[in-house]
């Protein structure tokens, strides 16, 4: 029964506004008795769904705003007032009703990613037809085909075909991006042009898309220090507002004024204006990219004053290139290349397997050499022995720990390299200098206009850690306008220097690549990930991530939290100072309850439609650097 009535609550208060319309009308031609029958009708249909939620909130032992105003109607039709209590159920309906549906525009940027959610999967058999199947049905392993205007139905790695893939749904960027051969592809991305066969890696709840979603679901439902607060000042403030309310009677004996002092001080507006700007403000987040996991840490986002970034991968592009390889005592450059191309297949980091890359590109097969006693030493290089060949690969402290003594014409060499924005790799054979490898990586295209917007909105300082060596982070360093760099840090050292920045007062914002800097970026108060597309580690990791990997979306990400924090400060402003101004004028006679409860749910509508603003927050702008932030900077 009573979720029958919640179902056809707007039908009820449509009943409820013909009834009060035909009852005035019919008044205004004489007949008195029918207009007082026809509201008091009205109040009844339209009490029938507010009783109901007031006495469902009194067993839940709480005060809520419909008990308020259940008590008002009651007053008001004992006092005689029926008009009053008519209008005063319909405008509580109907600013209901216009409440939920405003509400459901801010949820539009979550809606339409579960509308993009894919239903279907082509199934390449191993008897080379293709089967339809519902997309839950897939399964790691299975050969996924998909056509141009299709969407990818799992995340997967492509073996056949190439495509430009629309990847809006998961990067918030619109700009079609080129997949062929071995990239990766992501659920819920559309192909525009091409033809892919991809093998299904995660599938079902697993994939980078369901993983969106669920983050932004939990995000909108997470709640804001505001918030909270909110929730026990409401929880103090509704029972007060009824003892004020009696103590009104009490002093002045007119019950219609106490009942129109209850209906005017419900906090309606109070109660909903936090929440709907944390919604709307990470809706927004979400739309473009950025992934901020709830209202507790849009708050604190928006409190940073520091900035601190690993380089390679968040700062640049962390897509580096060898630029020259030079030998020394007469080595082979092609040998080297190859034994040190197999010694870091044993390694993540993404030096080697730069120079792995370089070796495959060259079209060295070292496939078949024979390697064991590998060992990655975090932070420095690899060990191994390769064809029998002791091999060691890495900076400087690797070269001094096993050693290998560099000669001063090797040093200069590679500070030459250095200086030119180039990290040096040394490689030494059997405990003898033997090579060094030069890699250098690209700065952001955005990076310089995303940091200087930042500036603007109210960061300080900004420094870069990193593991690279301190000629190619001065080299950055300079480019961009650091305020400070430090160079040559193992993955603690970079968690010991968040560290202190917080104890010295600093709130801290830590963005790197959500592996290697997972524990600084845990260490920050605000952790940040570059995505990668949705890396598993960077998901669970960090705070925020930015999906598309732009540092832009990081400048969107801050100043929408100072956005969405001043937002709600408004809201909460803008519906103290309606209740504060109603109740005045309630006291002093000016304001009566129809009027009052008219402002009243205006009010509610008021902020709503204020945090719908956040929606289309900084499109322009973003827009704008886009088009600023397409010519690429070397280091």
């Amino acid at each position: 029964m009573i979720a029958h009535i919640n179902k056809h609550k707007n039908h009820i208060t449509l009943v409820s506004g013909i009834l009060i319309a035909s009852g005035f009308i019919i008044g205004f031609m004489g007949n008195i008795n029918f207009k007082d029958s026809a509201l008091i009708i009205a109040t009844l249909v339209a009490s029938v769904p507010i009783f109901i939620k007031a006495i469902q909130a009194l067993r839940m032992k709480a005060f809520s705003i419909d008990l308020l105003v259940s008590i008002a109607v009651i007053g008001a039709l004992y006092i005689g007032e029926y008009t009053e209590s008519s209008i005063v159920t319909f405008l509580f309906l109907f600013g209901d009703y216009l409440e939920m549906r405003t509400l459901e525009k801010t949820r539009s940027s979550l809606r339409e990613l579960v509308d993009m959610a894919p239903q279907e999967a082509s199934i390449l058999r191993i008897d080379g037809k293709i089967e339809t199947i519902p997309v839950e049905d897939v399964e790691e392993g299975d050969r996924v085909v998909i056509h141009p205007g299709g969407k990818i139905p799992v995340d997967g790695k492509i073996v056949s075909g190439k495509a430009s893939i629309n990847e809006a749904a998961i990067t918030g960027e619109s700009v079609p991006v080129s997949k062929s051969m071995n990239d990766k592809v992501f659920s819920g991305t559309i192909i525009d042009t091409g033809y892919l066969e991809i093998i299904a890696e995660r599938v079902g709840d697993d994939t980078t898309f369901a993983k969106i979603i669920e983050l932004v679901e939990e995000a909108q439902e997470s709640k804001s220090k505001a918030e909270k607060f909110l929730d026990k000042f409401a929880n103090i403030y509704t029972p007060a507002v009824v003892v004020l309310s009696i103590l009104v009677y009490v002093i002045t004996s007119d019950l219609h004024l106490a009942i129109t002092f209850l209906v005017i001080a419900c906090p309606g507006a109070l109660v909903i204006g936090a929440p709907v700007s944390n919604v709307a403000g990470i809706g927004n987040g979400a739309k473009n990219g950025v992934l901020i996991k709830g209202g507790e840490i849009m708050d604190k986002f928006s409190k940073v004053d520091t900035l601190v970034f690993d380089k390679t991968g968040t700062l640049t592009k962390g897509k580096p290139e060898v630029t020259d390889i030079h030998t020394f005592n007469n080595t082979n450059a092609k040998k080297l290349l190859e034994l040190v191309a197999k010694a870091e297949t044993i390694s993540e980091h993404h030096l080697g397997q730069t120079i792995v890359k370089e070796a495959q590109s060259r079209g060295l097969d070292f496939s078949a050499m024979e390697i064991k006693d590998g060992e990655a030493i975090k932070g420095n290089g690899i060990k191994a022995v390769v064809n029998n060949q002791h091999i060691i690969a890495g900076n400087r402290k690797l070269m001094k720990a096993e050693n290998v003594t560099i000669p001063t014409s090797v040093e200069t060499y590679a500070v030459k390299r250095e200086k030119a924005g180039n990290s040096a790799v040394f490689i030494a054979l059997e405990g003898q200098l033997a090579g060094i490898v030069s890699i250098a990586d690209q700065i952001r295209d955005d990076a310089e206009i995303a940091l200087a917007q930042m500036r603007e909105n109210g960061i300080k300082k900004i420094v870069m850690l990193t593991g690279d060596n301190k000629h190619t982070a001065e080299a950055v360093a300079k480019v961009l306008g650091l305020d400070e760099f430090h160079a040559e840090l193992l993955p603690e050292n970079k968690v010991e220097y968040v560290k202190q920045l917080k104890e010295s007062g600093h709130i801290v914002a830590m963005a790197g690549d959500g592996i290697n800097d997972a524990p600084a970026i845990a260490t920050a108060d605000i952790g940040l990930a570059m995505g990668e597309g949705g890396t598993d580690i960077s998901m669970e990791t960090a705070d925020v991530v930015l999906m598309a990997d732009k540092l832009m979306q990081f400048s969107h990400a801050y100043s929408l939290a100072k956005a969405t924090t001043r937002n709600m400060k408004q809201n909460i402003f803008i519906a103290v100072g309606v209740v504060a101004i109603l109740l005045t004028g309630v006291l002093m006679g000016s304001v009566h309850l129809a009027s009052g409860m008219f402002i009243h749910e205006a009010s509610v509508l008021v902020v709503i439609l204020n945090a719908m603003r956040l929606i289309h927050f900084n499109r322009k702008k973003m827009q704008a650097a886009k088009e600023m932030s397409t010519v690429p900077v070397h280091v």
